[in-house]
């Protein structure tokens, strides 16, 4: 787990001068790896490369980048973990591939010379995201594992003599003198939509994150880049649907059990210690059942505890660490010292994010780094077994607003919106025992808020919009804003022979999972040192839940019931069987008290018209709701103030030199 950048000059700014862009560039993702660092560059080319390394395999000098190939003809930097670089290098071997040291980058860096860069990554079974020079053709390579666990971030920037420039982390980029910083409106509309901005935009104008899945090349004579996509989730689940197991439930268990083993196998493998995290939900309680049965030693666990009841799963985590028999360490936080992250947040994700459980993830992971280098985390397993709500209820959803005319829908929604809400208030409290059950649960002004705009979705793709989105008219509050299709609209396009739960989980693969979970953990435990590892995004994993048949997944109203019958094989049912609990914290309840004046100054309204991103009428009427009770607005206020205080995080220092002047 490293951090990569560098840039293919439009015009050499001298070695001396290069040199030193690339050190700043450097210094700014020390945190991605701060027990090694170097550089490489070829002036003649017009090429730079910077590296940090955080050790995980062969800690030697021998695993150092940048690295060049045995034959000289490619230098790679290279972020993240081939997890079956041993079988790779046994048939790099029995090729004549000779070895300096026994570094996953090294037998990938071969693999490339002897297969091609393609086949090689095809071949790779990991994640990654590297930068490759061919010094032959005279062409940069980057290029982004499957799922898109680890970052990429690329663009032209500057004026005549354009450079192009790439790095892990929008920070680093920024510190090239051509770089510009210009917000751009389009993304910012996005993130107000979805509280991240999705591949492939940035939040800055001329900078775009590489898909995940795709390979970038540029030659050093070439005015653009060509981007060809090797592996897409969505196909995958477009294929699987006509392929699926025969097999019954209990075998389909076994094979995913062996599947796992091996998975977590090869991902455990280190040259120093590992661990996990343990929230004691299926997903990360399935991965750290099956490391404790691989390991001849009790597995270290991590969990972060919450005073708050209806937060904390820390008490469940430990009862399920003492029946597997890890080494369990839980923290206890208080919302004082939760909230007095929130400043630090901008810094951490680099780029504006507004999921708020970014805080407990950052704080699991620092934790966790106290005693290990690398944790084994369970994220994936809701995406391809089934276990969002929105899985469960987006079949009967649909076929109930599919059969109104739309007309109706959209009058229903417009009257359902026109009620006020202390008038679902008193309902609420005076018959709730009367309301169907799936209203019983949660706030009931706050779920008819969000759900009665739902009726009037015009398709299944407008309905998981609706469902995810924060602001419903984004355009609305961002002056100038303008909205444009994402990988969500693609993905619906190609799977309509799907069921709607299976198109709910297909598109929360393309798009939610990269874009908002693998974004927040990557960060989180970025800012920490810390590699994470996620055995259910394996790309063999990923195909396989995919020919699992959809019954052996959602049950009724169970979710994820093949893998809890895994699961259930080393946990007893009686200790799971539990509500599924988020891993948040009550930011709403916080901004009307603790974090008023912090958000107050963020929403001044001289500051927003200064600004100018922003409609001030609209932000002074949201927040003015929030502060009465008369509506919970947590959801959008948040991603405002995460790009409020982002952006005040970006003007310089006093005192502080500008990298770009």
């Amino acid at each position: 787990m490293c951090g990569i950048a560098g840039f293919l000059a439009g015009e050499w700014p001298g070695d001396n001068e290069a040199a030193a862009i690339l050190r700043r560039m450097n210094e700014a993702l020390n945190h991605r790896g701060p027990d090694d660092s170097g550089t490489w560059m070829d002036s003649d080319a017009g090429v730079g490369f910077a590296h940090n390394r955080l050790s995980i395999l062969e800690l030697s000098r021998a695993g150092r980048q940048p690295m060049q190939s045995h034959s000289g003809r490619h230098v790679i930097i290279y972020n993240g973990e081939i997890y079956n670089h041993l079988e790779l290098r046994e048939a790099l071997s029995a090729r004549g591939a000779t070895w300096r040291g026994n570094s996953d980058t090294e037998t990938f860096l071969e693999a490339i010379e002897h297969f091609g860069t393609r086949d090689a990554i095809e071949r790779a079974r990991g994640m990654f995201a590297f930068a490759l020079w061919d010094r032959q053709h005279r062409s940069l390579t980057l290029a982004r594992d499957r799922v898109g666990e680890k970052p990429l971030y690329y663009g032209l920037q500057g004026g005549k003599h354009r450079p192009f420039l790439f790095a892990s982390e929008l920070k680093a980029l920024a510190k090239h003198p051509s770089f510009r910083g210009e917000i751009d409106r389009q993304a910012l509309t996005l993130l107000l939509r979805f509280g991240y901005v999705p591949a492939p935009f940035s939040i800055y104008k001329g900078v775009r994150k590489l898909p995940p899945g795709s390979i970038l090349t540029l030659n050093a004579d070439s005015a653009e880049p060509i981007i060809d996509c090797y592996w897409s989730g969505v196909e995958v689940a477009k294929k699987a649907v006509a392929n699926q197991f025969s097999a019954n439930e209990e075998q389909i268990v076994n094979q995913l059990e062996l599947l796992l083993e091996e998975i977590i196998a090869q991902q455990m493998l280190a040259d120093v210690p590992v661990g996990a995290f343990l929230s004691g939900g299926i997903d990360s309680s399935t991965i750290t059942a099956l490391m404790q049965k691989l390991s001849s030693r009790p597995v270290r666990t991590f969990t972060i505890g919450f005073h708050e009841t209806r937060f904390n799963e820390a008490d469940h985590a430990k009862t399920v660490a003492r029946h597997l028999g890890t080494d369990h360490m839980d923290l206890y936080v208080t919302p004082a010292e939760a909230r007095n992250l929130i400043p630090s947040m901008p810094e951490i994700y680099d780029e504006p994010f507004a999921d708020s459980s970014q805080i407990p993830t950052y704080l699991i992971s620092a934790l966790a780094r106290k005693e290990v280098k690398v944790a084994l985390s369970g994220d994936g397993g809701d995406e391809l077994f089934g276990g969002y709500n929105r899985h469960l209820v987006a079949a009967e959803v649909w076929s109930h607003i599919s059969r109104l005319p739309k007309w109706v829908r959209a009058m229903l929604a417009r009257g359902l919106v026109a009620v006020p809400n202390s008038a679902w208030s008193m309902l609420e409290s005076g018959g709730r025992a009367l309301l169907p059950q799936s209203l019983q649960a949660g706030e009931l002004p706050e779920r008819i808020s969000r759900g009665a705009p739902l009726l009037a979705s015009n398709s299944l793709a407008e309905l998981y919009k609706g469902i995810v989105s924060l602001w419903r008219n984004p355009s609305h509050v961002v002056i100038a804003g303008l909205e444009t299709s994402t990988e969500v609209s693609s993905a619906f396009n190609v799977l309509q022979h799907l069921t709607p739960s299976e198109q709910f989980m297909a598109a929360d693969l393309a798009e939610y999972l990269p874009n908002d979970i693998l974004v927040k953990v990557d960060r989180a435990a970025m800012a920490v040192s810390l590699e994470t590892r996620m055995p259910f995004l394996d790309h063999r994993l990923i195909e396989f839940a995919w020919r699992v048949p959809f019954g052996y997944k959602i049950k009724g109203r169970q979710t994820k019931a093949v893998l809890r019958r895994l699961l259930h094989r080393y946990v007893p049912e009686a200790i799971m069987d539990r509500p599924k609990m988020g891993f948040a914290v009550p930011v709403g309840e916080w901004l009307r008290g603790p974090l008023r004046e912090w958000a107050e100054t963020l929403l001044d309204p001289g500051l927003i018209r200064k600004q100018g991103h922003f409609r001030v009428d609209v932000l002074e009427k949201l927040w003015g709701r929030h502060l009465s009770g008369g509506a919970d607005e947590t959801r959008r206020l948040w991603v405002i103030l995460m790009f409020q205080s982002w952006l005040q995080a970006q003007s310089p220092k006093p005192g502080e030199n500008d990298a770009r002047s």
